[in-house]
């Protein structure tokens, strides 16, 4: 069968790869121990779930508006105002089928062949495939952990050609947990107001800050900015409610009016179920997130402590999310590393290494260059504290036996 050029130029999802083998090696009875799962592991809370339950018995199942129920996007203004201090009217915010979809509409309505978006590196692995999808270049600016994996405002600048359309921006991000600061927002702010592109700002982890860091959203630096801002968010993260797939954006209303006339055309509303759901999330009993975060930051210090202790192992303190990012070229420097690199033969670093960590620790991580850095690998601790325990004992048992 003959495929569009299209769908040959994207790969499959690496984390999704690796979250699907863990899970293929525990139904053979392999006793995996699975970091890759981008998704908290708490249940949504009660009160949403019961919001959704509520939808099903009272008969709010059918057809909405594609761009999503007018309650929900009333909710998200107001969670907008609330939360972020960015007035938004209705018309200037939609729901999407999750975040993911978001970006996805975002690029196929702003791009034409060609057209170029920066994206700092690392970057969350659907980032550059979808402006591919949309016939787009994905410009990738490399930063690493010295910088606090972010992009200066030289570097920006460097980057933005005639072609340039957008940059993204992802605070706290996905896999490095870097956040930015209201000033170091300012900064490049300064440079994108001098050019016609745009930022996007990806905030679907706003909540998940650790250390008091205070969240901060480009658009909040000038009445100009937030005109040249879109703003993606969802209740995946925030309120564990990834398989609900609810995601959202806001920005300028005659952007928005195009995603509504592709999602019209495409996936058509967002599941009506959902959306009674994500209104009680965003409206109802906000308390519960503070519990969430008391566990990530407690997961967060125990994980970086114990990898920063590991042979040819250092990690950046991340300021949200919950991904521990650590370098690892320290270990491809230990006596033993060949014999993983001959055995395993990847033309990648971080590809050999989480293979040996899932044969030899049956522990799953993903390979650093899947998020466009090879001298890492990015483990989730969204997960028990104790397979945090376990997972982290098997990977310095295998690192040591590298030594």
């Amino acid at each position: 069968m003959k495929f569009s050029d299209r769908i040959l130029k994207v790969k499959p999802s690496p984390t999704i790869a690796v979250t699907s083998m863990a899970s293929l090696l525990k139904s053979q009875g392999v006793d995996i121990i699975g970091f890759g799962a981008g998704e908290p592991d708490f249940d949504t809370p009660k009160n949403i779930r019961e919001a959704g339950i509520k939808a099903i018995e009272t008969g709010k199942t059918r057809y909405t508006p594609s761009g999503g129920l007018p309650e929900l996007r009333n909710a998200i203004v107001t969670k907008f105002k609330r939360d972020n201090n960015l007035e938004y009217k209705p018309s200037e915010v939609i729901v999407n089928c999750g975040g993911k979809h978001s970006f996805y509409n975002l690029m196929q309505v702003l791009l034409n062949d060609g057209d170029e978006v920066i994206i700092p590196a690392p970057y969350w692995v659907s980032y550059p495939d979808m402006v591919l999808l949309a016939g787009g270049k994905p410009v990738i600016i490399n930063t690493e952990a010295e910088a606090g994996f972010k992009i200066t405002p030289a570097q920006l600048e460097a980057s933005i050609t005639s072609k340039t359309r957008a940059v993204v921006i992802n605070s706290p991000s996905n896999p490095t947990g870097a956040a930015y600061s209201f000033d170091e927002l300012k900064a490049l702010a300064e440079v994108i107001e001098k050019t016609d592109i745009i930022a996007i700002s990806d905030d679907i982890y706003e909540t998940i800050l650790f250390d008091g860091f205070k969240f901060s959203n480009i658009a909040n630096v000038s009445d100009t900015m937030k005109k040249r801002t879109v703003v993606l968010n969802g209740c995946s993260k925030t309120y564990a409610m990834t398989g609900w797939r609810i995601g959202y954006m806001a920005g300028d209303q005659e952007l928005i009016a195009k995603i509504d006339i592709l999602q019209g055309q495409s996936t058509s509303n967002p599941t009506t179920i959902s959306q009674w759901a994500a209104i009680e999330a965003l409206t109802g009993d906000q308390s519960v997130l503070a519990e969430m975060m008391v566990a990530f930051e407690r997961r967060r210090n125990f994980v970086i402590k114990e990898l920063n202790s590991m042979p040819g192992v250092t990690c950046y303190n991340p300021e949200g999310a919950f991904y521990a990012f650590p370098g690892v070229s320290g270990v491809y420097d230990l006596k033993e590393w060949n014999k993983v690199s001959e055995k395993y033969k990847d033309q990648y670093k971080s590809s050999s290494l989480c293979a040996y960590l899932m044969e030899e620790a049956k522990t799953a991580v993903v390979p650093g260059i899947a998020f466009g850095n090879d001298g890492y690998f990015r483990m989730s601790f969204a997960t028990s504290d104790e397979n945090l325990k376990e997972g982290l004992k098997r990977i310095r048992e295998a690192l040591e036996k590298l030594v």
